[in-house]
């Protein structure tokens, strides 16, 4: 069987030698006769998965001693709710929520249910291209509890590559698509969270990063599986966890490690996202509508210049080895997806098919 390239937004696809060994350990996991899905989660063995995955985490992104990692259940969609629960007294409280595309916005919907949130619109359209403006000229507001923005936007391709800098403001990031993509500077964040779906494992589980000032006890009512203390004071298992993501998770650490760490993923990421733009720019079959500045590396749309072929692009591709490619059902056209485990080959694969789709159908 040829193989097949997943270019799917997410879930997405995983390393190959990380679906080799859960195929392996599936029945037998750690030598205890049973599957990883099997044992209990406070047993020795799952308590010592966790510990080593934490310490993953902190090794690849240098995370500093003042901040906590947490596990939580409900993808980010959750922390929408959680964030301004935890962080805030009463609804009358200022936040900040930046829009940059589908899922900032919704974490601002979110919001309002608990707080009236300041939305920053800050996308703006120079020579028919999408771009952000830059973070000095975002609109904050002066007495805002803290400031929310999504640093890559997976349905429209848009990306914000600065690093945040505001000293009196808690800093919340929504980085479920970026993650252990590439550095970040951790110090500059109150909080972060990722949903695993894109570079961290399978869906279920979704990593927490948060400074540990900020672990309080709420003022208000919290559903017990989103208070951040309660889910710190009892080791992320105030209930029972998604045990399977958790060790789908602990091997993509591994496996991240054995890559070389996050600056060599980020270098090959970087390579790949450019590779696939070069390929679109340079075919007028072809068109992404995002300024160079703030194109995602993670996801990238890209759109027929004839509509009428989105179909048969599709199912031809499909039959080319190539899947995945259908773009969300808010933004149309095509999407390719390339985070951590999209291989160099995929994407050589992918701009192949390009290439000769355009040539048949010009």
């Amino acid at each position: 069987m040829n193989e097949i390239f997943n270019f799917s937004a997410g879930p997405a696809m995983l390393p190959k030698q990380v679906l080799k060994q859960i195929k392996e350990e599936l029945y037998n996991w750690n030598n205890m006769g049973a599957s990883v899905m099997e044992i209990s989660h406070r047993s020795l063995e799952f308590l010592q998965l966790i510990q080593d995955a934490k310490k993953d985490i902190c090794d690849l992104l240098d995370i500093p001693e003042n901040y906590a990692v947490l596990f939580c259940h409900g993808g980010a969609r959750a922390q929408f709710s959680a964030v301004p629960m935890n962080l805030l007294e009463k609804s009358s409280d200022n936040v900040d929520y930046v829009n940059t595309g589908y899922w900032a916005y919704s974490a601002a919907t979110e919001a309002k249910k608990y707080c009236n949130p300041h939305v920053i619109n800050v996308i703006k359209i120079k020579n028919r291209l999408y771009n952000i403006q830059p973070m000095s000229q975002w609109n904050v507001s002066t007495n805002s509890i803290y400031i929310h923005y999504c640093p890559n936007e997976t349905i429209d391709g848009i990306a914000v590559y600065e690093t945040p800098s505001f000293p009196e403001k808690i800093v919340v990031a929504d980085c479920s698509s970026t993650l252990f993509s590439c550095p970040i500077n951790v110090s500059r964040f109150g909080i972060i969270y990722a949903a695993a779906q894109k570079n961290i494992g399978i869906s279920g589980l979704t990593v927490i990063i948060i400074r540990k000032d900020l672990l309080k006890e709420p003022n208000r009512a919290v559903p017990s599986i989103l208070n951040y203390k309660i889910l710190f004071d009892n080791g992320s298992m105030f209930n029972t966890p998604v045990t399977m993501s958790w060790y789908v998770a602990s091997l993509i650490f591994k496996w991240l490690k054995q890559q070389g760490g996050l600056k060599e993923v980020n270098k090959r990421n970087k390579e790949k996202a450019a590779f696939l733009y070069k390929a679109i720019d340079s075919n007028d079959f072809y068109y992404n509508n995002i300024s160079p500045s703030n194109r995602s590396c993670m996801n990238i749309p890209f759109f027929l210049k004839k509509n009428k072929l989105n179909d048969l692009f599709l199912k031809e591709s499909t039959r080319f080895g190539l899947c995945g490619l259908q773009g969300h059902r808010t933004a149309g056209g095509m999407r390719a997806s390339l985070y951590n485990a999209m291989t160099l080959e995929g994407v050589q694969k992918l701009v192949e098919f390009m290439q000769l789709f355009s040539e048949k159908y010009r």
